[in-house]
C-alpha cells in the first residue's frame, strides 16, 4: 500500500524514475479501487436498462467514482512518465498510447522494461537507491 501513496506523495513529479514495482502495485490498487467504485453502478445497470431510473447508491457512487478517476488521472500519467524514464525513454512516449490498437501495447512493453542499468539522464537508479 506504500507504493499507492508514494505516487499521490509525487502527485505532479514528472522527473526521476519510477521501479516497475512502484508502478504495477500503483496500478494493482488503483484497479481494485475503481473496481469497488464502479460494482454498484454495474449492479444498478439493469433497472437503469429497464426504465426503473437510478438508485441514490448507484448515483452517490457514480459521482465518487468520476471524483476519484480525475483525482488519480494526473498521479498516474506522471508515475507512468517516471516509468518510462527509467527505462530510458522520453516521457513523451506516453502519446504512443493515443495510436488506435498498437499504441497501447507499445508503452506496455516499455512499462513492462526492466530499469536501465545505473544512472541515465533522468537520474540514479532507484533500485540502487532503495
Amino acid at each position: 500500500m506504500q507504493w499507492y501513496f508514494k505516487a499521490f506523495k509525487n502527485y505532479a513529479n514528472f522527473s526521476g524514475r519510477a521501479r516497475r514495482k512502484e508502478y504495477w502495485l500503483f496500478q494493482l490498487f488503483n484497479s481494485i479501487i475503481v473496481f469497488l467504485l464502479y460494482l454498484p453502478v454495474l449492479f444498478s445497470l439493469p433497472a437503469v436498462m429497464a426504465g426503473e431510473g437510478t438508485t441514490g447508491v448507484a448515483s452517490l457512487f457514480t459521482i465518487l467514482y468520476v471524483v476519484y478517476l480525475l483525482a488519480v488521472l494526473l498521479p498516474s500519467l506522471a508515475l507512468t512518465v517516471r516509468r518510462l524514464h527509467d527505462t530510458g525513454k522520453s516521457g513523451w512516449m506516453i502519446l504512443l498510447g493515443l495510436i488506435p490498437f498498437v499504441g497501447g501495447i507499445i508503452v506496455l512493453v516499455f512499462v513492462c522494461t526492466d530499469s536501465q542499468a545505473g544512472e541515465n539522464s533522468y537520474g540514479q537508479n532507484p533500485k540502487v537507491a532503495a
